[in-house]
């Protein structure tokens, strides 16, 4: 059995981690929000604007085939990384915030009205309840929602009455507060006996674990670039094509006609149908980079040095600061993603980040996004450290020493 990847000398790849904050070494726990880029994306990138650049799917000039054909080949990439049957399901996006407005949009205007239901979780990030909630306003439908438990986890013991004549499950397949690892096959089962569409915020998930979207039997799947080593500015939907074929486009202009005359418009087919105007094309090749260097290391590989990781964070914040430390969501590092929301007693979540990023370390203060879960959990705000494939122990250890510094400041 050859040996696993060496995680610790995966740093080399990421330069702003050779760098400095207030003297300190650069130690990043905020890959939740946002992931860092390795050399081998930032140089993909750099060729394709200094080397490879026009527009796609216009020219028939040499440099702007060369162009669709890397943008394409993104595509093909990203396919195959979650699975996909079909590469044409694939719609390329600005992030999974617009994927997931594209479906309330486009699939919830034309299928809701108000007599329907739809059903949402309490864990959901912002991005997965605006949207509704703005149709809601047009259309009048009703929105349910499935609760937290006291173990961090969804509450399922009345899901079947909750999805009773639902025509729509939407959920994080991770919540990006808790790192709790809902049960997607459970919930898209009992979302199928009620007849509902399924769609899933797999933006905390996809990055860090492997993905296979026919084995998840869902019927539209977002998620985002950024959070998985590539860059901002691209998104990915995933759909299934009747599903898509049948939905009205989300943005008009170029690129998404096949006709177009005084009297209408005639979509294109999918995916052009819904990437109107000129693409994130140079982000797709970055993406495309990125899936690359995910795929050479192996995401079971990923996932289980991220299972090692959060045990070893949970143990060593527990042994430094005892009781004063609060860890929201499962207590099972199996059961939750490498994602840390962190009470300390007596210390707000803001003043935590601020002592933390004294010393290098660099958390997410706040809400995440998600107030109706801080409102589920009793508290405004918490400081989040989350975990990539560039982490280690060390960067647990300066966490841990940050935050004990943190409590006997504020304790003074």
């Amino acid at each position: 059995m050859s040996p696993g990847p060496d995680f610790a000398a995966l740093k080399k790849d990421f330069p702003i981690l050779a760098t400095e904050r207030h003297g300190k070494p650069l130690v990043f726990l905020d890959s939740a929000a946002s992931s860092q880029r390795p050399t081998q994306v930032l140089d993909a990138m750099d060729y394709s604007y200094n080397n490879a650049y026009a527009n796609v799917h216009r020219g028939v000039y040499g440099l702007a085939e060369a162009a669709t054909n890397a943008y394409e080949s993104a595509r093909l990439k990203v396919a195959r990384f979650i699975g996909a049957p079909d590469s044409s399901e694939i719609i390329f996006t600005k992030n999974a915030t617009e994927s997931l407005n594209l479906v309330a949009a486009s699939w919830g205007r034309a299928n809701l009205g108000p007599s329907d239901a739809i059903v949402l979780t309490v864990m959901e990030h912002h991005a997965n309840i605006v949207p509704w909630q703005m149709l809601q306003a047009e259309k009048g439908f009703e929105i349910r929602w499935i609760p937290l438990g006291d173990d961090g986890k969804l509450d399922l013991s009345n899901i079947d009455t909750l999805l009773d004549g639902a025509k729509l499950l939407s959920f994080a397949t991770m919540s990006n507060v808790l790192g709790t690892i809902n049960p997607v096959e459970q919930l898209v089962k009992a979302a199928r006996k009620a007849g509902a569409v399924v769609c899933l915020d797999a933006c905390q998930s996809v990055p860090h674990m492997p993905t296979n979207v026919a084995d998840m039997d869902a019927d539209f799947v977002a998620f985002s670039g950024h959070k998985m080593l590539g860059p901002s500015g691209i998104g990915v939907l995933w759909g299934r094509m009747e599903l898509l074929e049948a939905m009205p486009p989300f943005l008009g202009g170029g690129g998404m006609i096949s006709h177009v005359t005084t009297e209408g418009f005639m979509p294109d087919a999918v995916p052009s149908k819904f990437e109107a105007g000129t693409p994130p094309i140079v982000e797709a090749v970055g993406l495309g980079a990125a899936i690359d260097y995910l795929e050479a290391i192996g995401m079971e590989n990923i996932r289980q040095h991220e299972i090692e990781l959060t045990a070893y964070a949970q143990r060593t914040l527990k042994e430094k600061l005892g009781d004063a430390i609060t860890i929201h969501g499962p207590s099972e590092p199996s059961e939750r993603g490498g994602v840390l929301s962190i009470e300390l007693q007596g210390v707000h979540a803001h003043d935590i980040s601020q002592v933390l990023d004294s010393h290098g370390v660099a958390v997410r203060p706040g809400h995440h996004c998600a107030k109706p879960l801080m409102q589920e959990l009793g508290v405004n705000a918490t400081a989040r450290a989350s975990f990539y494939l560039y982490n280690d122990t060390s960067d647990v250890d300066a966490l841990a020493d940050a935050l004990a510094e943190a409590l006997s400041f504020f304790a003074i």
